[in-house]
């Protein structure tokens, strides 16, 4: 009977014990700690080699700024906008200069789509001539003009009048040439200058969203200063200028607190010649301005859109324009690029069956009333 008896409970602690002070367990619990400080060494290489790289090779910053290496969606084929839901949108190629070629899409007002249908180039330049607005859009960094976001509201903008014409700036999607600041600049001049050959008189406006607020105020700037401004000037989800917004970006989030941040990343920014300067260009913009901006837009912080408003606002060559900031509040979860699913949005640039606006700034938005 004595060989039947249970261990006792301080038995069984004591060979625990025995067991956890043995050499294999031991050695394993020395090793899982060994590995565990090998990977933190690593990651924290890995961290302090990072701001070194991208201060040696500023083009790294280049890269990240501009993203027109991520293409997504990915295997879309630019030449068939149709494979989108745009059945009433024509792909065609222009040439800003000598060697380099951008690809353009244009979408005709939703009314028109029926006898768009089967139609070439020279009839989609010729409905340029019809009594419909027109909205050259500049996207923003990554993806293309194929980009879901952008179709819905190129689709938004058709269903309500709009002649949507977008592009690809050179170095995004099949486009031509490397991106720059000037380079994106210089491609919306040519392309607004080739639209307005063909618009004529007819309202001319200007969208831009993200990055391409600040290719937009570029643009706009140039065409004030020039004395032939937009009718008017869209910026959805703007920033102040670059310096303000990477200092802001998410992804600048692990670095923001550490010792010569600005050095390390934001002079390398601008060492690349890039500013996007915005809070600048707009005491040169002489049109309606329009700003939208969701309040839960975690990519552009909500605060660069309204304090660009503020500096806006301010401004010497807007007043006399109409200024309007509208924001987005965080219940409805439209983010950095869903701002197009806003029933708001469509109340602010429609007005009537035979009346487009932009928020209601200014008659100067306005087509010629249908018959």
């Amino acid at each position: 009977f004595e060989s039947m008896r249970r261990p006792s409970l301080f038995e069984d602690q004591c060979k625990m014990l025995t067991l956890s002070l043995s050499p294999a367990c031991v050695c394993s619990r020395y090793g899982l700690m060994g590995r565990l400080k090998r990977i933190l060494l690593w990651v924290l290489g890995v961290y302090i080699t990072i701001p070194f790289l991208v201060k040696l090779c500023p083009s790294i910053q280049a890269k990240l700024v501009f993203l027109n290496f991520v293409r997504l969606p990915y295997f879309i084929d630019l030449k068939r906008p149709q494979d989108h839901g745009l059945n009433h949108t024509y792909n065609f190629y222009l040439q800003p200069e000598t060697g380099v070629n951008i690809g353009v899409w244009h979408t005709v007002p939703d009314q028109m789509w029926k006898e768009a249908q089967g139609k070439d180039r020279e009839w989609y330049d010729s409905t340029f001539k019809s009594p419909y607005p027109v909205m050259l859009y500049l996207h923003g960094n990554a993806g293309t003009r194929g980009g879901d976001h952008r179709v819905q509201l190129y689709k938004v903008l058709s269903l309500l009048g709009y002649h949507v014409v977008t592009f690809d700036y050179r170095g995004w999607g099949d486009s031509d040439g490397s991106p720059s600041e000037s380079g994106m600049t210089s491609d919306a001049l040519f392309l607004y200058q080739w639209m307005k050959e063909r618009v004529g008189s007819k309202p001319l406006n200007v969208w831009g969203h993200s990055l391409g607020t600040g290719v937009a105020t570029n643009l706009v700037r140039r065409l004030c200063d020039r004395g032939t401004p937009p009718n008017s000037l869209v910026l959805e989800s703007p920033f102040t200028n670059i310096r303000e917004e990477a200092k802001s970006h998410p992804f600048s989030m692990v670095y923001r607190y550490l010792p010569g941040f600005e050095w390390f990343f934001l002079d390398t920014i601008s060492a690349n010649d890039i500013r996007f300067a915005s809070d600048e260009n707009v005491d040169h913009i002489s049109c309606p301005l329009l700003i939208l901006h969701a309040e839960d837009d975690s990519v552009v912080p909500f605060h660069l859109g309204k304090k660009l408003y503020n500096i806006a606002s301010q401004s010497k060559s807007l007043s006399g324009h109409k200024l309007q900031f509208i924001p987005f509040p965080v219940s409805l979860a439209y983010k950095h690029k869903f701002i197009y699913r806003s029933p708001e949005l469509c109340a602010h640039i429609h007005c009537g069956k035979k009346c487009f606006t932009v928020d209601n700034l200014c008659n100067d938005l306005r087509p010629t009333e249908q018959k």
